[in-house]
């Protein structure tokens, strides 16, 4: 494992893992937790580790978070700087970089998928582009997010005293260039079902290549490697980056 500084903040670093032999692509995993700082990167840790397994390169991505300098737009510049860091490391190959992130994960892997499309932000021009995302129960609509309170108040933290979600807000940003994959557990109760549904239901009427996948289980289902629905979240992997 090789760790990736992108700031002098404790939570500004990745965990790189290479497979064995050649690797498939870049597979950033964003961790969720309701952009709480009382969650963190060892969330990822077990899925980047089966990642580099099925022969990806894993960067499990820290970042900073509600609680300790995170929120908006901090977490943004993050997950962005986070991302174009890996533009800088030997011997990488950045060709195929597909964003995986879980509840508050799937927010920032869809967002980042979709910073060409934030004109006039700093965040618009990535030095590294992502070439698919992929969302384990998701947060992908903000606006629904607070209505629905989820995560007790976790979006309004998020944002603070930015009410307009117009630049953090994936469902507000289509269509993408890039195909979105939407996992999600039908007993989750942790982030509804309806939040995927939407987003997919917006994007593919917008144009854009978005697929629901509705796995049994619950919130967490989509992060257990032993799981079925990370088997399959593995060969969507595969189907994306066989195009």
């Amino acid at each position: 494992m090789e760790e990736v500084r992108y700031g002098d903040d404790p939570s500004q670093h990745g965990e790189l893992t290479r497979p064995a032999g050649a690797s498939k692509g870049v597979v950033v995993v964003i961790h969720g937790g309701f952009w709480r700082s009382v969650y963190d990167l060892s969330l990822g840790r077990p899925l980047a580790a089966s990642l580099a397994e099925h022969g990806w390169t894993a960067y499990n991505l820290e970042y900073r978070r509600v609680g300790n300098g995170g929120g908006y737009p901090q977490t943004l510049d993050d997950v962005a700087a986070g991302i174009d860091a890996l533009a800088g490391v030997d011997g990488l190959d950045t060709s195929t970089v597909v964003t995986l992130g879980h509840s508050a994960g799937g927010h920032l892997a869809v967002w980042a998928a979709g910073r060409p499309r934030l004109t006039g932000t700093p965040w618009s021009e990535p030095a590294v582009r992502v070439t698919a995302a992929i969302s384990q129960a998701g947060v992908l609509d903000l606006a629904a997010a607070v209505r629905d309170d989820l995560g007790a108040g976790a979006t309004l933290a998020f944002m603070g005293r930015h009410g307009d979600h117009k630049h953090a807000d994936p469902s507000r940003h289509l269509p993408l260039d890039v195909p979105v994959r939407c996992v999600h557990g039908v007993a989750d109760d942790t982030v509804p079902l309806s939040q995927s549904i939407a987003y997919v239901d917006r994007a593919r009427s917008a144009g854009a290549d978005a697929e629901l996948i509705e796995v049994e289980g619950d919130h967490f289902v989509v992060i257990d490697p032993s799981s079925h629905a990370w088997a399959v979240t593995l060969e969507i992997l595969e189907a994306l980056t066989a195009r």
